[in-house]
Formats: C-alpha cells, sequence, structure tokens
C-alpha cells in the first residue's frame, strides 16, 4: 500500500491541510509543537478508531472538545487517498473519508465513504457510504473490473453511530474492499519506542511483531531466532555492519521464566545483557527487528529515530528504510537532525511552522528560494537559514 494523499481539517492544530504525491519516504521537520506528532497521530487515531469506536479514540486524547482546533465547532474530517499497489496503470485509486462530529453531544460518524475510481478520470464507486450509522455497501465487487457493470447496494446498519462502518462490513470476506483496508488500518505501525521498556527481562510468553514501546523486544527476538533463522542472522549481520563491535545477539531463558537479551562484543569474552548495552546499540537491534518483521507493516511511522544513536548511524539507518520502502512499505519520519537530513532528498522533506495556533505544511521542493540557497550550499545549512529547520546549527 501507499498513502499518495492525505487531507485533515479541524484536527488539533491542523485546521485544514492537505499532502499529496506523497513519497515512500517521508521526512517531517519544524520546531517543536508544530504538530509533527500530531501528524502521525492521525494514523494512530485512525487505527484506535477501528478497534473501539470514535467516541473511545477521542477520550484517549481528551475527548471531542480537544481534539477539535481550537475556536472551531467541527466536524473533524480524515482523507486518505492511497494504491495498493504501487503499479499507477493498473492499481486503482481509493479514497477514505471519514467525518465526525457531534450529536446531542456525543460523537458519531456524520459520513464514512469508501471509494474506488477506475483508471485517472474513471467514474468512481461507493463501496461504503454512511450517515450516523445507516448506509449502503456494494455486494457485487467482482464486477468492479467490468466497465460496463453497474453497482448492486445493499442497505446495512452498524450498532452505533459512533462505530466505524469499515469495522462491521470489514469483518466480512464478501465486503472485500472494507475488509482489505480494514486489515491495512490495522497494521499500520506508529512508534513510541522507549528505551526504558525494552531493556528489562521479558517473563516467558510470544511475541510475533514488536510492539509500539518495544517492550517485547526480547519475545520477538526469540521467536525471529526459533522460527525464521535465515532472517534472524540476516539481522545479526547488519548488527555487525551497522554497529562497530556488536558480533552477535541471544535471547536466552533465565531460571525464572525470562527471556534475557545478551549482546557479544568482539573485544570481550562474555557477552552484555540489555540493561548494560547502550542505548544506541538496544535501539538500533529494535529498529531492524522492526524493519525485517517476516509480515511487514504497509506503513511505518517512526518519530525522532536519532535519539540515543551516534550521528555515524543515520547513514545506515536511512538505507535500511529505503530497503524497507523498496519492498512495498511506506515510511514517514520526524526528526530534528541536520545528520539525518544530510541522507534525504530534498523531494522527501515537509516543513511544518505553526501561525496562531495553526500549522502549515509545505513541501521543502516547492520553496524556490530554498532550491536557491540549496545550490549554494548543503540541505541542512540551506533549511536553517529559511528558518525551517531548528536543529542543531549546521
Amino acid at each position: 500500500m501507499k498513502i499518495e494523499a492525505l487531507r485533515v481539517k479541524n484536527f488539533k492544530a491542523f485546521k485544514d491541510i492537505r499532502l499529496t504525491n506523497l513519497p515512500a519516504i517521508a521526512v517531517f521537520i519544524g520546531a517543536n509543537g508544530t504538530g509533527k506528532t500530531t501528524l502521525f497521530d492521525v494514523f494512530g487515531f485512525l487505527r484506535d478508531a477501528l478497534q473501539d469506536n470514535v467516541r473511545v479514540a477521542l477520550q484517549k486524547r481528551g475527548g471531542f472538545k480537544e481534539v477539535v482546533t481550537r475556536g472551531e465547532s467541527g466536524p473533524i474530517e480524515i482523507e486518505i487517498k492511497f494504491r495498493e499497489h504501487e503499479d499507477n496503470n493498473r492499481s486503482p485509486l481509493v479514497t477514505y473519508s471519514l467525518v465526525i462530529e457531534l450529536a446531542n453531544n456525543q460523537p458519531v460518524v456524520q459520513r464514512e465513504i469508501l471509494k474506488y475510481r477506475r483508471g485517472e478520470r474513471g467514474k468512481s464507486w461507493h463501496f461504503l457510504d454512511f450517515k450516523h450509522g445507516k448506509g449502503m455497501a456494494i455486494t457485487n465487487e467482482q464486477s468492479y473490473e467490468d466497465k460496463e457493470s453497474q453497482a448492486i447496494r445493499e442497505e446495512q446498519t452498524v450498532d452505533s453511530p459512533d462505530i466505524l462502518a469499515l469495522k462491521g462490513l470489514g469483518q466480512f470476506q464478501r465486503f472485500k474492499v472494507a475488509n482489505s483496508f480494514r486489515k491495512l488500518i490495522e497494521s499500520w505501525h506508529v512508534s513510541d519506542f522507549h528505551i526504558g521498556d525494552a531493556r528489562p527481562s521479558q517473563e516467558t510468553g510470544y511475541a510475533e511483531h514488536l510492539s509500539t514501546r518495544g517492550e517485547n523486544m526480547a519475545l520477538v527476538a526469540q521467536f525471529m531466532y526459533e522460527n525464521h533463522r535465515p532472517i534472524f542472522n540476516g539481522i545479526l549481520a547488519k548488527m555487525a555492519q551497522r554497529v562497530p563491535g556488536v558480533s552477535h545477539v541471544e535471547a536466552t531463558d533465565t531460571e525464572d521464566g525470562r527471556i534475557l537479551l545478551r549482546f557479544q562484543d568482539g573485544s570481550f569474552k562474555d557477552p552484555f545483557i540489555a540493561r548494560y548495552v547502550s542505548d544506541g546499540t538496544i535501539k538500533m537491534f529494535a529498529y531492524l527487528l522492526l524493519l525485517h518483521d517476516t509480515n511487514p507493516h504497509p506503513l511505518l511511522c517512526v518519530e525522532e529515530p536519532e535519539n540515543q544513536l551516534y550521528p555515524s548511524l543515520f547513514g545506515g539507518l536511512v538505507e535500511e528504510f529505503r530497503d524497507y520502502a523498496a519492498n512495498g512499505g511506506q515510511v514517514m519520519i520526524s526528526t530534528h537532525s541536520p545528520d539525518i537530513l544530510n541522507h534525504i532528498k530534498l523531494s522527501e522533506i515537509f516543513c511544518l511552522s505553526k501561525k496562531q495556533g495553526i500549522t502549515a505544511i509545505e513541501r521543502a521542493s516547492d520553496n524556490s528560494l530554498l532550491v536557491d540557497l540549496i545550490k549554494e550550499g548543503d540541505l541542512p545549512g540551506a533549511l536553517w537559514k529559511q528558518g525551517l529547520f531548528t536543529g542543531i546549527n549546521p
């Protein structure tokens, strides 16, 4: 899946933002408080709304009145355009639109649409079209490829107007489009990695995928070691390549039924357990586990990957992100590091700024003055001169 465009209205500091022609790797820069975390939370919000409902997703963020843009009464609107495959000539453009409002002081889904479009200018089919918990769903999806066919719709009702129709109908194989998009949302990964959570020994258990905070890292390492040894060996080879000195990583059982990660440094006879290894080593290992997942996430959102990492590791980490994108994933990164930007293309950078509490997002390559400055020097330096980058003065 590749997200091509995103529009958000009345969601926190985003009164009305539009991102178009999103690349496979998109990097967002801006001062603290401009909305980088909020941008990634749009995806987290959709996942929470799907897993529970819009009321619960809003409550996790303080409620409707805390989420809606200050000074606005709503509604909150999110629109995502994407293609399931990167071959733009063959994969149809998919649009998912969600509008949330207050009704009788309760958040409800005012409108929810999932539609495909044939070609660049073809007519759209509304596979889902719901208002306040009631709507229509197409039942002859198999006829979509036939340009002469007409959609056959069936009326459906969800249990409550704060529940996404996508959640209900997406459970059934007969609604293949909704089922596919539901799985995509559930598979998004919005990283909130915490070194402190990843260091302690982990009680014996089972985990195939790294959690957003990374507290199950030892269990995932054990799963990879026991069930996908070639991939795990590849991760070890990457560690040895990316982190000087690390020659081996293993997950071992303790007598009290816990899992410990041990890192072998070639300079020492005995391995170090995770609590004595540098933050950068732990974080790079976690990223490699995430990026080599046996069931890759279609979208990764990673906030400030430079934290706890030595600058010499940034180039290798960006290479790993590019390999992930080349294999069909999509990566969104926020950063304050000029060293990260030294490995990023101008067309992949988006600049966030905030005025009077409202965030604006500008593609760096659309700024003609910035493009001229880059001709005279390096990318981070040009961004800094323009006031678009607030990291360390390059």
